[in-house]
């Protein structure tokens, strides 16, 4: 399989996830735990013609760079770390935009995408906003259902608008 941003932002979900479930200290050091965790179920999934040569029970030092080429690894880092340092501005400027609801509410899959769409929206002016709703309507709907993806698209879209309204403060969150 073939690394790509859509894959780097699910790895992004993930470990948004279990931050969010289970927080924890050193983000560094959580980040590489993840690695070496997708290494191992890759390394499950494996045939044994196709296990790698390391001993059972033993991570090569470079686990990461097996998962995914360096560029993937940091474009999902780069993201779980934007939103968990900016996660109470985010989630300061995605409640006006709920409709009667609140994030404490949400689940935990639509709660980080939102979050994760929110930070791109806000913090990557090379994706354009389009791509960076469409990402998050798609995780939504590939790790909860359709309804979350609709719920998803609307909240974005209308942070989109309130962003892009003049005379609105669409700064770093």
């Amino acid at each position: 399989m073939a690394v790509t941003r859509r894959q780097s932002r699910e790895w992004a979900l993930q470990m948004l996830c279990q931050a969010d479930l289970n927080p924890f200290a050193d983000v560094s050091q959580a980040i590489d735990a993840f690695w070496r965790q997708q290494w191992q179920i890759a390394e499950e999934l494996k045939t044994a013609e196709e296990a790698f040569a390391a001993p059972a029970g033993e991570d090569p030092p470079d686990a990461p760079e097996l998962v995914a080429p360096a560029k993937f690894r940091e474009f999902a880092e780069v993201r779980v770390r934007g939103v968990l340092s900016d996660m109470q501005k985010l989630d300061r400027l995605l409640e006006p935009h709920l409709d009667h609801w609140s994030m404490y509410r949400l689940g935990t899959v639509e709660r980080n995408v939102l979050r994760l769409g929110a930070w791109e929206l806000v913090n990557c002016p090379d994706v354009p906003p389009a791509v960076a709703i469409n990402e998050a309507v798609d995780l939504a709907k590939y790790f909860s259902n359709t309804e979350s993806g609709r719920f998803v698209n609307g909240v974005l879209d209308k942070l989109r608008r309130h962003l892009e309204s003049p005379g609105k403060s669409g700064g770093k969150a």
